[in-house]
């Protein structure tokens, strides 16, 4: 199944029931926008958020980040009227909480492929708890069936320290290895979890290069401040594109255009290195597009 490059560097939480902040939308970088009907709004006013947040489709048909709404759990009291509510805003995207089991995903998917909503809702899924670590891998099999809707995995990295009773980064890491191995062999993006001391600049900046060098597709943000950093980590570096280019110079060359491997600059370089090659130009160029 061939997927269209979305860039996902910047994924940026807002409170569906903070009006303020979802004006501020337009006027932001980020790659992608979660609208969050869950965690970061109090019981008291889910009904209110859930308006709000369809009052804001309705005025902003598209927007220039993609767009993505967080619901609550199918099996808590508000869940069902924000996944109507989701359905009808018609965002690329609805990510589901504390995703545990495929049928976690396959549920939702049947209810969207039963009301005939739009095949470009997407599913996402947080991957926040020791059971959907340890179902990750059936989880993101989903990602190779298109009738599963399946794109992308969320870390909820406070939830799994919660539960896991860990403290700090490090004792995680094995855990968000093994997570970004199943998304990867489902074909999926996973996005890292959040870095809670936004004031922190420069704790955010190493988090962000560190998970650039684990293989994350991006970073989940909590306050508009951390976006370009996230935008700029997550960015190609100079010298990868300069190979990149290199590499799709000399394959394309009439003496090579047959060659499995050949010399370039002192290394060998194999066609894999070509497919790697022109994927980061490709997904250069819809970045600079964006």
């Amino acid at each position: 199944m061939i997927r269209t490059f979305r860039p996902r560097r910047s994924v940026l939480y807002v409170p569906a029931s903070n009006t303020r902040a979802l004006a501020k939308i337009a006027s932001l970088s980020a790659d992608a926008i979660i609208f969050d009907l869950e965690d970061a709004v109090a019981p008291d006013v889910k009904d209110d958020a859930r308006e709000a947040l369809r009052d804001y489709f309705l005025a902003h048909p598209q927007g220039k980040a993609e767009r993505i709404i967080r619901i609550n759990g199918l099996s808590s009291e508000w869940g069902a009227e924000d996944l109507l509510a989701a359905r009808a805003c018609r965002p690329e995207a609805i990510l589901l909480p504390k995703v545990e089991t495929p049928q976690d995903i396959t549920g939702v998917a049947g209810i969207l492929e039963e009301t005939d909503a739009s095949e470009g809702i997407r599913l996402w899924a947080m991957i926040e708890t020791p059971r959907g670590i340890l179902n990750a891998d059936e989880i993101a099999e989903l990602g190779l069936r298109s009738t599963a809707r399946l794109d992308c995995f969320v870390i909820g990295a406070n939830d799994i320290s919660k539960e896991a009773g860990t403290k700090g980064r490090g004792a995680l890491t094995p855990w968000l290895m093994q997570v970004l191995l199943c998304a990867k062999a489902g074909k999926l993006d996973i996005i890292d979890g959040v870095y809670n001391d936004f004031a922190d600049l420069g704790g955010f900046a190493a988090e962000c290069n560190e998970a650039v060098q684990m293989g994350f597709d991006g970073k989940s943000l909590i306050h508009p401040s951390q976006i370009e950093m996230a935008n700029a980590a997550f960015l190609p570096d100079a010298d990868s594109i300069a190979d990149a280019k290199s590499t799709v110079r000399a394959f394309s060359m009439s003496e090579n255009l047959n060659k499995g491997a050949i010399s370039l600059n002192g290394k060998m370089v194999e066609r894999l290195h070509l497919e790697m090659a022109k994927k980061l130009l490709a997904k250069l160029d819809v970045i600079g597009e964006k």
